[in-house]
C-alpha cells in the first residue's frame, strides 16, 4: 500500500519493486498511561455533575411585598390562571382500622377541636391561615380571621 499526500492507493504490479513511501510527518504517538489518564479525568468529571444534581435543595418561595418605585410591577392577574390544592381542616382524629371499616352513614366521628375553634386553612399542603366556619345561604363557609406568616 502507498501513502502519497494523505491519499492511500492499492500496490500495483509495478508499484511492488519499490518501496513504500513515508509520510511526510510522523503523527504523534499516545501512549495507553495517557489514554487512561485522559478516561480518568473525564470520570471525574461525570462524578463531579452527578454529585451536583443529587446536592440541590428544595426551592423555598420568599415571602411577597410590594415593589419599589425602581423594581417592575407585574399585575396579579398574570396569576389569575394558576390552579391551587386549598385544604380546609375541621380537625384530626386517630382511628383503627377495625373503628373505620364499622363506619355506615350517620356515624359521629370525634375530632381533636371543639365547636367555635378556628379551623386550619392549607394551600398546596401549607398551613397559610386560621379561620371560623359559618352557614351562608344554607351552605357551610370559612370566614379567614388570621392570617399566618412564615410557618413551613
Amino acid at each position: 500500500m502507498l501513502v502519497k499526500d494523505g491519499v492511500v492507493n492499492q500496490p500495483t504490479s509495478e508499484d511492488s519493486t519499490q518501496p513504500p513511501a513515508q509520510p511526510a510527518e510522523e503523527s504523534p504517538q499516545v501512549s495507553a498511561g495517557d489514554i487512561e489518564n485522559l478516561l480518568n479525568e473525564a470520570q471525574r468529571g461525570v462524578d463531579q455533575a452527578a454529585g451536583d444534581s443529587t446536592a440541590a435543595e428544595p426551592f423555598q418561595l420568599d415571602d411577597l411585598q410590594a415593589a419599589g418605585d425602581d423594581q417592575t410591577v407585574h399585575p396579579m392577574a398574570l396569576l389569575s390562571d394558576v390552579e391551587l390544592d386549598l385544604r380546609i381542616e375541621l380537625g384530626r382524629t386517630r382511628m383503627r382500622l377495625e373503628d373505620v371499616l364499622r363506619l355506615r352513614g350517620g356515624a359521629v366521628v370525634a375530632l381533636d377541636k371543639l365547636a367555635g375553634d378556628p379551623v386550619d386553612i392549607f394551600v398546596n399542603g401549607r398551613l397559610i391561615a386560621r379561620g371560623e366556619v359559618l352557614v351562608m345561604n344554607e351552605n357551610f363557609c370559612v370566614r379567614v380571621t388570621e392570617l399566618l406568616g412564615n410557618t413551613a
